[in-house]
This record gives structure tokens, sequence and C-alpha cells, in this order.
């Protein structure tokens, strides 16, 4: 069992699914940071100054009354809340890992496409009537049993 299960780890497939997954959490990573640090600050400057990721809705106060300065505060008094600023930096994440994905497969479909329409090669030989030997195209003899082609 512990020999089919190493076949099955080692071959090629599933070695490079397992880089792909981790390749994929690390861009995860990459755009989460590029959504919360890079692009939500600037938008929430131009929206008037607002933080995308304390924007929620106050459903039931916690042990502590609200008004809550932030989502944080509100998390820390036990409050129940609707978090749509959080909700609205995933759906941006999101976006940018689909347009990454979609350009990717854009490309292999591209490099796919150019495979299948490129022209085949002409052969560099055929074949010999008589000894069915691979001859030169532009050879009228053949080399193995010396017949005229």
């Amino acid at each position: 069992m512990f020999k089919e299960f190493r076949e099955f780890a080692v071959k090629g497939n599933v070695v490079d699914m397992a880089v792909g997954i981790i390749i994929g959490a690390a861009f995860g990573a990459i755009v989460k940071s590029l959504v919360d640090d890079v692009v939500m600050p600037p938008v929430g400057l131009v929206l008037g100054n607002v933080d995308f990721s304390n924007l929620y809705l106050l459903l039931k106060d916690g042990a502590v009354a609200g008004p809550y300065a932030s989502l944080a505060e509100a998390k820390k008094a036990g409050a129940v809340t609707l978090n749509y600023g959080l909700f609205a930096n995933a759906v941006v994440s999101f976006l940018i890992v689909a347009f990454a994905v979609f350009l990717l497969v854009r490309g292999i479909n591209r490099l796919r496409r150019e495979q299948e329409s490129a022209p085949a090669a002409e052969p560099a030989t055929k074949e010999c009537p008589y000894c069915c030997s691979a001859v030169p195209l532009k050879a009228t003899r053949c080399p193995h049993c010396t017949s005229e082609l």
C-alpha cells in the first residue's frame, strides 16, 4: 500500500498539482495584499475617506452597548455584525484572481491554436517500393537495394 501511494504521489500530475496549489495560495496572499493595501485605500479616499475593512452593519449590540468606532471594537464587544466592507474586499480580490486566470487560460488557448494550425512539415524521405527502406526525396536510386526510383 505504501508503494502504491509513493507511485501515486511521485507522478508528474500530482506534483504539478501540488506546485499549482502552493503557487495559487501565494498568489492569493499577494492579491489580498494588493486589494487591502493598494487598491481599496485610494478607492476609499475617492469615496470620501472610507475604510472598507471597517464598513459593517450592526445587527445586535454586544456585552458593551455601541456605537463602536471600528469593526474590531464591535467584535471585541461580542456584537453581531454584517461585514459588507470585508465582502467588498473579497469581491475585488476574486475579480483580480479571475482576470489573471482568464489571461492565463487565454494565453494557453492561443498557443494551442497556433500549434494546431501550424502546417505539417514536409517529409524528407520516401519509401522504396522494392525494399521498403527510407530513401531521401531527391534520390533517383535506392541506396539499399540499388533499384531505380
